[in-house]
């Protein structure tokens, strides 16, 4: 099918776009889901038809070209999308999530002007670096340096100096946001963020690791040689907010993270189910079995509980709310969830599950990082406790 662009939209045209985006993901997503996991490349045709119909724009204001959705419609488009093999993301998700948010809400508008544009029409790619080889969950203990110097024409601007490790999208991406120690603050408040072009001289991107699922998306590490940036390539301006930055970033993220889930185990159950009604074991189909009927109703709950969760989090996000507790609990749940019916819904099929030639075989893999990117559980669980605690302080 041929997609077809929908402007910026109010609540009914945004479901006439969620019911294009949803016969893109029948027609067009589903159908190659095979060729991709095979040859680990995205289809250009497939990814172009997506840069088309307005994907890598979601989050972007309309005066930067992009669709200016709300949280909560976003969400409501990574569930849909997110029915389809997890690879299929990489054209988009960090345009529209950490490559881009940080930019949007902390950039100078003449930042935003030279970049956001760009990336909501697709022709730039963008990657967030903030993982170090030695700063995983320990975020604010990065060692990647930006020192205050002159360029090779005398100009002010920065020096950068580290390795970022496991970056989304680094092998294709034009512009990384970067986040190093200037100045002499310790802690997060030593923390800037860079916005640096590829072509940087002393710019290095690894090979592209091997991973257990997400085929057709790549990470890589990243390192900076020395790399100089003019002065006005420091995000929004101002030294010591880069890390705020972050965090502010990762709460989106982290509920796009969990509609990404909900997608998964929409799709996992409908396979597990369809299945339980085709097969047929004793004289009868596998779906009569009770056991099997729990299998199906326990995710069938995890999967509804872990939807209220995210979207009650996505319209406490588009009023304003602090919603960084809210938003740990709908990532940690949903993912943990994910988990869970990804394992019930394979069972269901018992050895064909394992087999390649059913899509669940694919979804317990791709399942499987949820819990460790934007935050692994256990990080979650500290969020959120330290900050139900102290609302009893």
């Amino acid at each position: 099918m041929q997609p077809v662009p929908v402007p910026h939209v109010d609540a009914e045209s945004f479901q006439d776009f969620l019911g294009t985006v949803r016969r893109f993901v029948d027609e067009v997503l589903i159908p190659r889901e095979r060729e991709l996991e095979e040859t680990g490349v995205i289809p250009a045709a497939v990814a172009a038809s997506m840069r088309e119909l307005g994907l890598c724009g979601l989050s972007i204001h309309p005066d930067y070209g992009g669709l200016g959705l709300s949280l909560s419609q976003e969400l409501a488009l990574h569930e849909v999308l997110s029915e389809a093999a997890q690879g299929f993301r990489y054209v988009y998700g960090s345009n529209v999530g950490i490559g881009s948010r940080g930019l949007a809400l902390d950039g100078t508008e003449a930042q935003k002007a030279r970049y956001l544009p760009r990336l909501a029409s697709g022709e730039l790619v963008a990657s967030f670096c903030l993982t170090e080889p030695e700063a995983g969950s320990d975020a604010a203990s990065l060692i990647t340096r930006a020192e205050r110097g002159p360029g090779p024409d005398g100009d002010d601007g920065y020096r950068l100096t580290g390795t970022k490790r496991f970056i989304t999208n680094a092998d294709v991406a034009g512009l990384f946001t970067v986040m190093a120690r200037s100045g002499g603050a310790p802690g997060a408040r030593g923390i800037s963020a860079f916005l640096v072009p590829r072509e940087t001289p002393g710019v290095r991107v690894g090979k592209p690791e091997r991973k257990l699922g997400h085929r057709g998306g790549n990470v890589c590490d990243v390192t900076f040689d020395g790399a100089w940036v003019p002065a006005d390539a420091l995000l929004g301006g101002v030294e010591g907010k880069g890390f705020a930055t972050a965090m502010r970033t990762l709460d989106s993220g982290r509920l796009s993270v969990a509609a990404n889930c909900l997608g998964q185990m929409r799709r996992a159950i409908d396979e597990a189910a369809r299945y339980a009604l085709q097969r047929r074991q004793f004289g009868q189909a596998v779906a009569d079995f009770q056991l099997v009927q729990a299998l199906l109703a326990d995710s069938e709950t995890d999967w509804a509980a872990a939807r209220s969760l995210v979207y009650d989090a996505g319209r406490a996000y588009d009023t304003g709310a602090e919603v960084q507790r809210l938003a740990a609990c709908a990532k940690y749940f949903a993912s943990e969830a994910l988990g869970r019916v990804a394992d019930r819904c394979l069972q269901v099929l018992g050895g064909a599950g394992y087999i390649a030639d059913y899509p669940l075989e694919r979804i317990f893999r791709d399942a499987r990082v949820a819990r460790i990117y934007e935050g692994t559980s256990q990080i979650m669980q500290l969020v959120i406790a330290r900050q139900l605690l102290k609302s009893y302080e």
